[in-house]
């Protein structure tokens, strides 16, 4: 049996430290190796990680924490590979707990079908729908992206994901340089070297539910801006599978659905001044189109998703410019 390394990386993540690293433990796969790293967090992560491993040193499984100055998820990452000494290394995030088989589903696969290069085997993510319209609304998103992957993908999604170390470490591993989207990017550089990534539905991760509707944006904006670089590196087609199928972005869909809300509206705005033939028209009608999508939550919360996706498109653009960012 191959060793395997689990990596997390947290930062400010105090409430989630116990039941993520509880549910790497409760892994039914041996060998295994944890590797904790904290990405210089200012509240009591990294004191519940050492409390954590002490309370389970006992244990068949190596827990491992390191601190870290703040340098970002994917220099966490990196630091999580650089220490580890398994075959395969599995990602995944701080506010995750995989299920008891996620390592096990994986490595079922690993071997690939007969002439693959399996270099990197991604479960699924399934978000808790929680209690708001938000929670719900990326719930559903989420299902609706992995329901309708194939067993090739060109992702090996960063919640539940593992690659071949010797293939990660070939491409550079995890570039701290990189804004978000390093396991777009690792994925997509594993592919041009004729790799194989396969997916498994059965590695099931849970992620917490997103309820609040400032870090769902939040977080929307910074998947924009991360995506402008790789859209800028590989194109907008997304990558190209080793039997020469081209594969779309797997953030093509949710994003580019949403996308399209901001300039309709603004495309709305600018047909009613167009017929309007005074400025207490243009005051009323516009009035009456923020009235609707204020009294309509799910077209006000699509609408403002759509203006963080362009806001973050914009501020991508800028990084490349001024090549920031992992540009």
């Amino acid at each position: 049996m191959s060793l395997v390394s689990i990596t997390v990386c947290a930062r400010d993540a105090e409430d989630w430290v116990h039941q993520c690293l509880s549910s790497l433990l409760s892994q039914d796969y041996r060998p295994l190796e944890i590797i904790a790293v904290n990405d210089g967090s200012v509240d009591c992560t990294f004191e519940r990680m050492k409390t954590f491993k002490e309370m389970n040193e006992d244990s068949d499984i190596e827990l491992i924490i390191i601190d870290s100055e703040p340098k970002g998820l994917s220099a966490g990452r990196q630091i999580g590979l650089e220490h580890s000494r398994g075959e395969w290394v599995a990602i995944t995030d701080i506010d995750c707990c995989p299920e008891p088989n996620w390592i096990s589903s994986m490595m079922f696969v690993s071997e690939g079908h007969p002439n693959e290069e399996v270099m990197a085997v991604t479960g699924r993510t399934v978000f808790n729908e929680g209690t708001t319209r938000v929670s719900r609304l990326r719930s559903k998103e989420i299902h609706r992206k992995y329901s309708g992957r194939s067993r090739l993908t060109t992702l090996a999604n960063g919640p539940c994901s593992m690659f071949r170390r010797d293939a990660l470490i070939s491409i550079g591993g995890f570039n701290p340089s990189w804004f978000h989207a390093e396991d777009m990017e690792v994925s997509l550089r594993l592919i041009e070297q004729g790799g194989i990534i396969v997916y498994s539905p059965e590695a099931l991760v849970n992620h917490v539910a997103e309820e609040k509707m400032s870090i769902f944006l939040r977080k929307r904006k910074r998947d924009a801006r991360a995506h402008v670089r790789i859209i800028m590196k590989y194109g907008l087609r997304g990558g190209r599978l080793p039997n020469g199928t081209t594969v779309n972005h797997d953030f093509t869909g949710d994003a580019v659905r949403a996308s399209v809300y901001f300039p309709l509206f603004l495309f709305t705005i600018l047909i009613v001044i167009c017929l309007s033939k005074s400025s207490h028209e243009i005051g009323f009608f516009s009035g009456s189109i923020l009235g609707l999508i204020s009294i309509h939550p799910a077209s006000r919360l699509r609408l403002l998703w759509s203006i963080y996706l362009w806001f973050g498109v914009l501020l991508g653009f800028c990084d490349y410019i001024f090549k920031k960012r992992g540009h």
